[in-house]
């Protein structure tokens, strides 16, 4: 059963409880700050459920993170509880792609909403550019969140996203408006999370991001980048140093066998 109560506990967030633009930029700005994206289940060689009971006894009760398909199904149940309208949307990842590189599968959640009879697109799961604000469904605008600068380009049916980072536009993904039913995430979660080849399968990745530093983890190297401009980059000295990290930069309760995931990680 869903407690939207200890959901708010969890992100921090006392304010109204209304399907409000305020609203939606407030929990969407706190979500991606105390929950973080992380792959350690897929890793791990552990199953992902997409139930919503499992999804917020593991993000909201056991105090974990997740991958965009937990994230944004909890999400959805957050908003949907609050009274927005909600469609699934699905995408293709192309974020750090070379633009010759053939598509691939649609594997990553978003959100569509109707917020005072506009379109929104919400999104609390995209890792390695996790946004902490929804971005109206307009093309050709550049749009501010707390931390970020993005845009989407639209060709025909499709939309992609893409985001300023250091200066230059850098393509994230590409959807279209269609609906997606739960049969879709269902098997889009077990591809992605089985797929011996998949990158969730085979690389350690987390991303929080807090009002003054975006922490980043990939295998053993980790960043901040402070909304300064600041940035501090060090590679993970050892198992300890990785729990250390997972437990008070990324405030996580790993799972037991992530103290054995280390070794197994390349330095890059």
């Amino acid at each position: 059963m869903f407690d939207l109560d200890a959901y708010f506990a969890r992100i921090g967030y006392g304010g109204p409880r209304v399907a409000s633009l305020a609203t939606l930029r407030t929990i969407h700005a706190l979500h991606p700050a105390a929950i973080p994206f992380e792959n350690l289940d897929p890793l791990l060689g552990r199953p992902v459920s997409l139930a919503i009971a499992d999804v917020a006894d593991k993000l909201v009760r056991r105090r974990r993170g997740g991958y965009c398909f937990e994230q944004n199904t909890l999400f959805r149940a957050v908003l949907e509880a609050l009274g927005f309208s909600v469609t699934g949307l699905a995408a293709r990842v192309v974020w750090m792609a070379p633009p010759e590189r053939p598509p691939g599968p649609r594997t990553h959640m978003l959100l569509r909403i109707e917020v005072d009879g506009e379109p929104y697109v919400a999104d609390v799961g995209f890792g390695g550019l996790l946004q902490d604000g929804p971005l109206r469904l307009v093309a050709d605008v550049e749009q501010r969140t707390p931390t970020d600068v993005a845009r989407y380009v639209r060709a025909g049916a499709s939309w992609q996203l893409e985001a300023r980072v250091g200066g230059v536009w850098q393509r994230a993904y590409v959807f279209t408006l269609d609906p997606q039913v739960a049969a879709d995430y269902v098997a889009a979660n077990w591809f992605t999370s089985t797929y011996p080849a998949s990158l969730f399968r085979n690389r350690l990745l987390m991303e929080r991001v807090q009002p003054a530093v975006r922490i980043g983890l990939s295998n053993r190297k980790l960043t901040h980048r402070y909304k300064d401009g600041r940035t501090e980059r060090r590679v993970l000295t050892d198992a300890r140093d990785l729990w250390r990290v997972m437990t008070e930069d990324f405030g996580i309760a790993p799972p037991e066998e992530a103290r054995t995931l280390f070794d197994l990680l390349p330095a890059t």
